[in-house]
């Protein structure tokens, strides 16, 4: 798979929730390649900041040649980000890592916070997959209408109780399998999130992928900056050229 730089229209840039932005960009090179759980490394030209940040692709439409955005506001970069609009362009490259798998059997999907905004892509592009996401309130669990086209049955946690299963995602799990047949499951969220939701899926002797976050500076393996030590074979793998994606049993042993 070719990694490209493209200069990216602008079609949208809008909040979802106050902290949680969607952007739309015109880069029809790139959706063409893009798979479920690779990401791109994008920058605001005349941009305060040197380093691209790296984005989770949320939706990829190759028709339309459209990449879509999810981001959440947490500093000075994207909140520059949220500043932009339509007609402007951002310098973006990709697609950059390693996606999940597609085939394996039926998947279940677990996500918390914004290591949700991947599965809208991925939920696409596989056989009916059922669904289970967490936040702390109702509020933080809006992705569901994101998903909904997708998935054959959608579960929810918040930790308040708010709107689903009050707790964790991780203990909606056990109610899960037994009420779906589960091949396979694939995560992204918080790391402590990830590291439940791979231990509940070796209990069943069921496999996991996990997609992994780190502060990346270059995106594409030569600064080592987000290497970590797999667990399985002691070798340091690149979160961003290896991965992001990896089986559970690399990071969580």
């Amino acid at each position: 798979m070719k990694k490209l730089l493209v200069e990216a229209g602008v079609l949208s840039n809008e909040a979802v929730i106050p902290v949680v932005w969607k952007m739309v960009v015109h880069a029809p090179e790139i959706a063409a390649q893009v798979q479920p759980g690779q990401f791109v490394a994008v920058r605001r030209e005349g941009s305060a900041h040197f380093l691209r940040r790296p984005f989770s692709v949320a939706d990829a439409d190759p028709a339309a040649g459209t990449l879509t955005i999810l981001y959440r506001l947490v500093g000075r970069g994207t909140a520059e980000m949220s500043g932009m609009k339509a007609g402007e362009t951002l310098s973006v490259e990709g697609p950059l890592g390693r996606g999940f798998s597609l085939d394996g059997g039926r998947a279940l999907l677990v996500g918390g916070g914004v290591g949700i905004a991947p599965l809208i892509f991925l939920s696409r592009r596989l056989e009916q997959p059922v669904l289970l996401i967490g936040g702390k309130t109702k509020e933080e669990v809006f992705w569901k209408k994101f998903l909904e086209p997708y998935a054959a049955k959608i579960y929810i946690t918040t930790d308040d109780g708010s709107v689903g299963r009050k707790g964790f995602t991780v203990q909606a799990m056990p109610d899960i399998f037994a009420e779906n047949t589960i091949d396979r499951v694939l995560t992204c969220g918080p790391m402590i999130m990830m590291q439940g939701v791979a231990a509940a899926a070796k209990a069943q002797g069921i496999p996991c992928e996990v997609s992994m976050e780190k502060r990346m500076a270059c995106g594409i393996g030569v600064c080592l900056g987000c290497t970590f030590e797999s667990k399985k074979d002691g070798r340091r793998y690149k979160v961003c050229a290896d991965g992001p994606v990896f089986g559970a049993e690399e990071v969580f042993g």
